[in-house]
């Protein structure tokens, strides 16, 4: 849901260009978003789901990271996390909720991404689910290792750096091309032997 006040904020009306907010209501609204605010998403999935390029998706990335400071974007594993998520959705708890929570924060890779949607979230039963999944982190690694974590997860990368659109693909077809190769080859060592 997208609350009427959306067009109120001042951010939205005095510095968001219309591409910005475009963005920024898809960000929200995606097939990929979950109760957390952080869900996986490729730059290749927003582009086509935006009819944009794959370079201007990194560049909408960029100022909403660098300049809006409203997500933070793991390459690696291909998180987004969007830090005002609690402002414009959910304020309310209960079992359900709570049970729905729990089972995305376990799918979350970047720990990382939960300590940062969890410091703009007031209702204080969600936001102390949210912290048991930060201490599993801060458990997990060493503070070294966080730093260091914390310092390449946020950073825009190159488009070719992590280009969603080389991330292999598992078809029938692909797997059908590897067998008839393999078959080739084995036929040719059999002409081989034989002669």
């Amino acid at each position: 849901m997208v609350p009427t006040d959306f067009w109120k904020n001042p951010i939205v009306v005095e510095e968001m260009t219309p591409e910005d907010k475009y963005f920024y209501l898809y960000l929200l609204t995606n097939q990929n978003t979950t109760q957390t605010g952080i869900y996986k998403i490729t730059k290749k999935q927003m582009a086509f789901d935006l009819g944009y390029s794959i370079e201007i998706v990194h560049s909408l990335m960029e100022r909403f990271i660098e300049h809006h400071k409203f997500i933070r974007y793991n390459p690696d594993t291909r998180e987004l996390a969007m830090k005002n998520w609690w402002k414009d959705n959910l304020v309310k708890g209960g079992k359900p909720v709570m049970d729905c929570i729990f089972s995305e924060l376990k799918d979350v890779e970047d720990l990382s991404l939960i300590r940062y949607v969890s410091e703009s979230i007031q209702n204080q039963e969600i936001r102390s689910l949210f912290e048991s999944f930060c201490y599993q982190e801060e458990r997990g690694f060493s503070k070294e290792h966080s730093d260091q974590n914390e310092k390449n997860t946020y950073q825009v990368t190159d488009c070719g750096e992590h280009d969603d659109t080389l991330t292999p693909r598992d078809t029938i077809r692909g797997q059908e091309e590897e067998e008839n190769k393999k078959k080739i080859k084995n036929n040719n060592k059999n002409l081989f032997i034989h002669v």
